[in-house]
């Protein structure tokens, strides 16, 4: 692979690629035919997603109309209600949430947010994205996830900050969201390819293919996928390995790793033949960290920086979990990390309109790719995979509070 088909690749694929909606299937099938053209056997693996497309949403506020964009999933219907500025999720500001909208200060709702109000008798909220500085006035499509809203739906909608800044400013008492859209459970899938070993036991690599709304995704995280293919072209190569090495383009990670999590669990009963996860998620840009985050024993971080230290190769390690797909591997027992090139969001923002081609170059992301390539060919290599299976119980935390592992299970 070379800087043309990189840049190929990056270029072909340059275009929203929404969980569940066709973009995303176009995606797929682009990367399968690429796993095909490079010799690999390769599949989709479907799954089930809630999906919702919205024909028309509304926000009043004190008789001003807002620009909203509603939440996909989250019901249609009507309600109006006095609104409550929510920054902090205390018990104070629960005790306040009854019969009211609430607009948190977030470009999201997460789980536990979602479930505090919803126990504390919200019927509705409204999240915001964007930045002050910024001339546009874009607004996410974003999407009430099937686990977040398992007891009751509240009509939701998503608004620019500047917005909400007017809104707080000028003081607002009430308002009405409005949305009407069609509800359906749509179809994601998984793309996975194998490159069989000598053993009947693998390293796993994964990466996300899908985007936001307002995002090419280019960066987060067509990138990752190039890097999985670069692998792939290089590795079947010099098959076979001792290991097999398994290649996962996830779908659905932005509405929370849904990919990797079907992935896992359909597949639960050849997990403890998965040696390691790598996950890639965003490299190649011109400014940024290279980083590691590892989802396992310490003894693996301390690898990590050694032989970065060695192939004199700048990295930051941290042990911990990553908002990205090595969590679901993690989180169900299979020993995970995280590489990623990480700029800061002057650099190379995401789930925005700036994540493009433009902030990439083909050259670095080779350059990372060749890296990544040969951290797995020594794992792959040999003669035993010494990581321990047992997850420091801070880490065990951190993925069950980012998974809602104890608390989907309860």
């Amino acid at each position: 692979m070379n800087t043309k088909d990189v840049k190929k690749i990056i270029k072909d694929t340059a275009y929203r690629r929404m969980c569940g909606k066709d973009s995303e299937k176009k995606a797929a099938n682009y990367l399968l035919d690429y796993c095909k053209k490079l010799g690999v056997d390769a599949v989709i693996e479907s799954f089930p997603t809630a999906c919702g497309d919205v024909k028309s949403s509304k926000l009043i506020a004190d008789g001003v109309e807002i620009p909203c964009e509603g939440y996909e999933n989250c019901g249609s219907g009507k309600v109006t209600a006095p609104l409550l500025y929510m920054p902090n999720v205390d018990k104070y500001s629960l005790s306040q949430v009854k019969g009211k909208v609430v607009m948190i200060d977030s470009s999201y709702m997460d789980y536990f947010t979602y479930q505090d109000i919803e126990k504390a008798g919200a019927v509705g909220f409204i999240t915001r994205n964007g930045d002050m500085n910024q001339p546009h006035h874009d607004i996410d499509v974003m999407v009430l996830h099937e686990g977040t809203c398992k007891n009751r739906k509240m009509l939701a909608a998503n608004i620019n900050i500047k917005d909400q800044f007017k809104m707080i400013k000028m003081g607002t008492k009430e308002v009405t969201i409005e949305v009407e859209q069609d509800e359906y459970m749509g179809t994601s899938q998984n793309v996975v390819a194998s490159i069989p070993g000598l053993k009947d036991e693998w390293i796993v690599m994964s990466a996300h293919y899908d985007s936001r709304y307002l995002s090419l995704g280019s960066y987060d995280n067509m990138t990752g996928c190039v890097s999985l293919l670069y692998a792939m072209e290089k590795l079947s190569k010099g098959a076979p390995h001792n290991y097999g090495i398994k290649f996962v383009f996830c779908g659905g990670e932005e509405l929370g790793e849904l990919g990797s999590l079907a992935y896992v669990d359909k597949h639960k009963d050849e997990l403890d033949k998965y040696m390691l996860n790598v996950n890639v998620d965003m490299i190649g840009t011109y400014l940024g960290k290279f980083h590691a985050r590892v989802s396992a024993e310490e003894k693996l971080a301390n690898y990590i920086e050694y032989t970065c230290a060695m192939k004199a190769w700048p990295i930051g390690v941290r042990v911990g979990a990553y908002s990205s797909d090595s969590t679901a591997f993690a989180g169900f027992g299979v020993p995970a990390l995280s590489f990623a090139r990480q700029a800061e969001d002057e650099a190379a923002p995401i789930h925005n309109r700036y994540d493009t081609p433009a902030v990439l170059s083909e050259k670095q992301i080779l350059t990372d790719c060749d890296f990544i390539c040969e951290f797995v060919r020594e794992f792959a290599d040999g003669a035993v995979c010494p990581i321990g299976r047992d997850i420091p119980e801070k880490v065990k935390k951190e993925l069950d509070d980012h998974l809602n592992i104890k608390k989907l299970e309860d």
